[in-house]
């Protein structure tokens, strides 16, 4: 079990891996949360788009484990952009997780996920509100850690330019065929920690041969390949499954790929196409009527 961890600017200490819960519905996740806990996970990912905070909370409670020993990471809805609505949605997600704290939580997004691939408005003053939510929720020590997910480097500065505490981390779509190493390099120079969601590419790595040639180089698979690579690129990695099977095997990635050969990962051909996934806003879909919630997309 991979178990190496991160020290935020803060001084939290983060573990690298977690287990990534969007898609798996409320009553589904709190078995999927126990059997990671039970595998050795120690880190978990959620949101209140996700609609499976009850579950998770439920999982982190059940399992057996100290809660001190347990990171649960949380999103502030997209949508909230005020400091009324995101103050709501923080005191929402402790409630519905049923702890007494949340060790981390990140705005979800600098748009709301309606306007996302379709705005040029970056909700620059929105999200100054919902920052000095969370700095007030920090200082309060509702939450141990804060930071964003989605950001781009001018959403990234209108923070450190005007808020009180930087971020520290942000949470971005990353992985082999799909690397946004400017931004990475930038929010490192700024003590930033990066992390990668769809670490895999929702799946779609899968179908790239020149992946699947490099993992059978070092006789891994695919995704503990791509998984491997966010962790040598300095990354917190966040894997979904609900498979207890997959999450030993997502686990399983003390193998060191070589410099030469993570080159050759940085600049394989950008995914374009994210095949019955592309409508979601973090793949570059366009959407209407969306909550952020599974289900209630439409393109």
């Amino acid at each position: 079990m991979f178990n190496k961890s991160i020290t935020l600017s803060n001084g939290v200490i983060v573990p690298q891996l977690a287990l990534g819960t969007w898609l798996i519905d409320d009553d589904k996740v709190g078995a999927a949360v126990r059997s990671a806990i039970e595998i050795g996970y120690t880190h978990i990912d959620t949101a209140q788009a996700y609609a499976n905070e009850r579950g998770v909370g439920e999982g982190v409670r059940n399992s057996g484990v100290a809660r001190d020993k347990i990171f649960v990471t949380t999103k502030i809805a997209a949508e909230h952009k005020d400091y009324k609505t995101a103050a709501e949605g923080i005191d929402g997600s402790l409630k519905r997780l049923g702890l007494d704290y949340i060790d981390l939580m990140i705005i979800h997004s600098p748009q709301p996920w309606l306007e996302v691939n379709q705005s040029e408005d970056r909700y620059f003053e929105g999200n100054l509100e919902a920052w000095r939510v969370l700095t007030d929720a920090y200082k309060a020590g509702k939450i141990r850690a804060i930071g964003v997910s989605n950001f781009l480097q001018e959403d990234i500065d209108n923070l450190l330019n005007n808020a009180e505490i930087k971020p520290m981390v942000n949470q971005v779509l990353c992985h082999i065929a799909n690397t946004p190493l400017d931004l990475i390099e930038y929010c490192t120079e700024k003590g930033i920690v990066m992390e990668a969601y769809s670490p895999v590419a929702h799946g779609e790595a899968l179908k790239i041969p020149a992946i699947a040639e490099m993992a059978k180089k070092y006789g891994v698979s695919v995704p503990q390949l791509c998984i491997r690579y966010d962790i040598q690129l300095g990354m917190i990695v966040l894997p979904k499954t609900a498979n207890p099977e997959h999450m030993k095997t997502n686990a399983d990635v003390e193998f060191v790929i070589s410099d030469e050969d993570m080159e050759v990962l940085k600049h394989i051909e950008r995914i374009k196409d994210y095949g019955s996934s592309s409508f979601f806003p973090v793949y570059g879909g366009k959407l209407k009527g969306y909550s952020g919630r599974p289900g209630s997309e439409k393109v």
